[in-house]
């Protein structure tokens, strides 16, 4: 089965050029929102990080990463696959209290991605956010209250943006009631599915859910998806996902979580076998109780342009590098990649 299909009758309900204004619009509107939402101030960020800080996402733990040395230098630098642990030594750097947060813009390449598809590339860009938070913010519920938050931040948007362009309206307007299940319950619900066709069973019918619980092996023995074990706490994290009604599928638009405090990266990392890591001048920061306290995530921008703006294919909105099979199919259907 291809990879990439377009739905039969596609159109694009906007030309590329205002595809790129609408797009330029939306991530500011979204932005201003999440920031007032979440109290968040906006910051600059690194592409690249030193190889040997153990600041770079791991990821699922098999992911190369793109790697390159320094002229004059003894430091080999590494892009980033996500900011999760730079953004909270950032916040003790930078001096912010609790209640208080960052927000930044973050681009990462992602060499190892498996599939190129609709949804999928090699180039990610994201809102990358972090959140200081009391140790008795550390719960189900102010998690719950966040995921609330990012999700009105998002149809606000949503609703300004069909304001603009009334061709957008047919599309709808996003489920704003969060329906909240653990991976575990999504298990016992659908046993014999995989994770993938859960989420879509789910999300056809309850259209917004956040999957509590990523990570952590479930009863069956298998996660219901892959997380490093060094930043999200497994117990305290999830994802936020919509129905994409012009693809039939659930599109998850943040990764997002509580993040571990000493105890649980001291577990999670004897979990994952990973306990080298402890050496890494972050992991011996945060082992030693010298990070503050954090919630944060990712919100994936082309992700939002592309469900906001009714696209087919996530190179309507950017531009990156797409195989022959991808470029082939986009034609055959008229549709202009980036």
């Amino acid at each position: 089965m291809q990879a990439t299909f377009i739905p039969e009758g596609y159109q694009s309900r906007l030309d590329i050029y205002d595809t790129q204004k609408a797009i330029s619009l939306l991530k500011r509107l979204f932005e201003d929102r999440l920031g007032a939402l979440l109290n968040l101030h906006r910051v600059s960020a690194p592409l690249f990080v030193d190889k040997n800080s153990g600041l770079n996402d791991d990821l699922n733990g098999v992911e190369r990463k793109v790697e390159f040395d320094i002229l004059h230098s003894n430091h080999t630098a590494q892009v980033v696959q996500s900011l999760a642990k730079w953004k909270r030594m950032a916040l003790k750097r930078y001096g912010f209290f609790p209640g208080k947060g960052l927000y930044t813009d973050m681009n990462a390449i992602r060499r190892d991605e498996d599939v190129l598809d609709n949804l999928h590339s090699v180039y990610v860009d994201q809102w990358d956010w972090e959140k200081v938070i009391l140790p008795e913010n550390r719960n189900l519920d102010y998690l719950k209250l966040t995921v609330m938050d990012i999700v009105t931040a998002i149809c606000d948007t949503q609703d300004t943006i069909q304001a603009i362009y009334p061709q957008l309206q047919p599309l709808g307007k996003l489920e704003r009631r969060v329906s909240f299940i653990t991976t575990q319950e999504l298990e016992d619900m659908y046993p014999d599915l995989t994770p993938k066709e859960r989420e879509n069973a789910y999300l056809k019918e309850h259209k917004t859910a956040f999957l509590i619980g990523i990570g952590g092996a479930l009863r069956s023995g298998k996660p219901h998806d892959g997380r490093a074990p060094d930043y999200d706490d497994w117990t305290l994290n999830g994802d936020i996902m919509v129905w994409n009604e012009l693809l039939g599928c659930a599109f998850e638009l943040s990764s997002m979580g509580i993040r571990v405090d000493p105890a649980a990266m001291e577990k999670q990392l004897r979990l994952s076998g990973c306990e080298e890591r402890k050496k890494l001048p972050y992991h011996k920061a945060l082992l030693n109780g010298e990070l503050p306290l954090t919630i944060g995530g990712g919100i994936g921008q082309s992700r939002l342009s592309m469900l906001l703006l009714g696209k087919a294919h996530i190179g309507e909105v950017q531009a990156s590098i797409w195989d022959d099979e991808t470029l082939e199919t986009c034609a055959r259907a008229g549709v202009t990649l980036l």
